[in-house]
């Protein structure tokens, strides 16, 4: 069939309309953005997140786009059972999945963020285990889950959200004289997502479903003061990140969102098993 010009158009190319999505995470910094984005583009959004901030979130969203473009769900992820019912659910009542959106993971002291025991020389067992299940098996369920109906519909697209730490290593002296720590399960637990991205490109390829990642830079929480790991933006720590990109700035989440539609929508129809950066050109130089 000879291409015409509206296949082309911006709208058409990245129009999510009839497409429905499953984001994690979808209470947190990014994740609301994310879910914004989606709604915002035409997608039927059912939004997993920890928060009871959700159930206002979904309310906002249901009445700038309406009730049937959004459902909720409230879950504690680190109950296998809880997750793994739940995603049982969502494929029998939804009629397709299109897009699954790994984006949860837990940033505070639990998991080794901003504390001396987060350390790599204090790091413990369970911020291991609690970084690996969140970084990577929490993706590995909800595509089990999930990317059987991909499967079984010969199309769908995965995105998982890792960090640009999966490819590189944080640098000790940014945090030097900060009360600011990325623990090494975070990174570890990253760059096992990006390979298990790889895999599952791999191995469902031929099926339709395809598989990337993205992977972000400096997004630090400068917008929402009550919010997880807010940090003020005139902060020492977040001048410092500034220097380490090429843009000499920290990103903001709507930065997030073209890569997002871009991997989401039938304008990638030909990219899998990818990890894209969109990180200020902190891993250019």
């Amino acid at each position: 069939m000879p291409i015409t010009a509206a296949d082309l158009k911006l709208n058409s190319l990245f129009n999510l309309e009839g497409k429905t999505a499953v984001l994690t995470g979808a209470s947190g910094f990014l994740g609301r953005t994310f879910a914004l984005a989606l709604l915002a583009n035409g997608a039927r959004v059912v939004a997993l997140g920890r928060s009871e901030r959700l159930q206002s979130e979904a309310k906002t969203w249901a009445n700038q786009f309406g009730a049937d473009k959004i459902s909720v769900a409230q879950i504690d992820m680190y109950n296998v059972a809880e997750l793994n019912e739940l995603c049982d659910k969502i494929a029998a009542e939804e009629k397709s999945i299109d897009i699954l959106i790994n984006n949860a993971h837990e940033l505070g002291s639990a998991t080794g963020f901003n504390v001396p025991e987060g350390s790599l020389e204090n790091s413990t067992f369970d911020q291991w285990q609690r970084n690996l299940q969140g970084g990577v098996y929490w993706a590995v369920q909800t595509t089990q889950r999930l990317g059987i109906k991909m499967k079984e519909q010969h199309r769908g697209s995965i995105i998982n959200i890792a960090t640009m730490y999966a490819s590189v290593a944080p640098r000790p002296q940014l945090y030097e004289g900060t009360t600011s720590l990325n623990p090494p399960g975070y990174s570890a637990s990253k760059a096992a997502l990006a390979a298990f991205t790889r895999y599952t490109a791999s191995f469902w390829g031929r099926e339709g479903v395809r598989a990337n990642c993205i992977s972000p830079g400096p997004f630090s929480n400068t917008e929402d003061a009550e919010g997880q790991n807010s940090v003020a933006e005139d902060s020492p720590f977040v001048q410092k990140l500034k220097g380490y990109t090429v843009l000499n700035r920290i990103g903001r989440p709507i930065e997030l969102c073209g890569a997002l539609i871009f991997l989401a929508s039938d304008a990638s129809t030909y990219v899998t098993g990818q990890n894209l950066n969109v990180d200020g050109g902190w891993t250019a130089v």
